[in-house]
């Protein structure tokens, strides 16, 4: 008889909202949307969270034509988007100072497949983005990823999602935060790019010469390696912090 009661329709319209909440957030969210990741142990994951989360759920007075319900998994998915889009700010950030330091480096043309987007991107970007996932699972990211997904369950009714205005003007504020965290994140590498411009004008108006592009170069490389020996702690650091505070900021979709 209970096993009778679980198929009703009304549990089957429940499970297919979670699932498809669970599944925009396994789509979207950080690390979980990794491109190596394949798509059959995605959909398994997002299906074994469904049926761990749903004696949480519960829902009232569902609507049972099909334009409805196919209006609340679009909310559905538009909650995981969402606050994807927020995270990977952080990541965009990362991505963009790597793009500066390996233009510094003469690196630009170096460019390799990044799997989590499936574009080419430089080199030094895909090393500093692997990194951050690196240290996103050292700090338990993952895990704070879930225990979202299971405080968006017990504080937003599946189908009652619904992006404010505060939303959207943090997405553009985002944005404008990305490209000066990217700026900062990649200070040292440009300050080191200028000073060493700078004494190789200097030299080659005293011996000119000095080629740049056979010993400049291979300086300006070798002094690039030295600084991002010496700041990576500090630039994973600011990663974390911004991760954290983005993530704090995922509290507000709650209300």
């Amino acid at each position: 008889m209970q096993l009778a009661d679980l198929l009703s329709s009304n549990n089957a319209i429940i499970f297919f909202l979670l699932f498809s909440r669970i599944s925009g957030v396994i789509a979207f969210f950080p690390f979980f949307s990794h491109k190596s990741i394949p798509v059959s142990v995605k959909t398994a994951l997002a299906f074994y969270l469904t049926i761990l989360f749903f004696p949480m759920t519960t829902l009232h007075n569902i609507p049972y034509e099909v334009s409805n319900i196919a209006l609340l998994v679009v909310g559905e998915f538009t909650l995981g988007f969402m606050a994807a889009v927020i995270l990977n700010l952080v990541f965009g950030a990362i991505g963009l100072a790597g793009t500066q330091i390996s233009m510094i480096m003469g690196f630009s043309m170096a460019s390799i497949m990044d799997p989590s987007t499936g574009t080419n991107t430089p080199i030094i970007g895909q090393i500093l983005t692997l990194i951050a996932v690196m240290i996103l699972l050292a700090f338990n990211g993952h895990h704070l990823i879930l225990l979202y997904l299971s405080k968006t369950i017990t504080h937003i009714e599946l189908g009652g999602f619904y992006p404010n205005v505060n939303t959207w003007n943090y997405l553009s504020q985002g944005v404008k935060h990305m490209f000066m965290m990217g700026l900062i994140i990649s200070f040292p590498f440009i300050a080191l790019s200028i000073l060493s411009d700078v004494i190789f004008g200097m030299l080659m108006k005293t011996m000119p010469q000095f080629n740049l592009l056979v010993v400049g170069f291979p300086i300006k490389i070798f002094l690039s390696i030295m600084v991002m020996v010496a700041v990576l702690g500090a630039m994973m650091n600011i990663f974390q912090q911004e991760f954290l505070s983005a993530f704090e900021y995922l509290k507000n979709l709650l209300i």
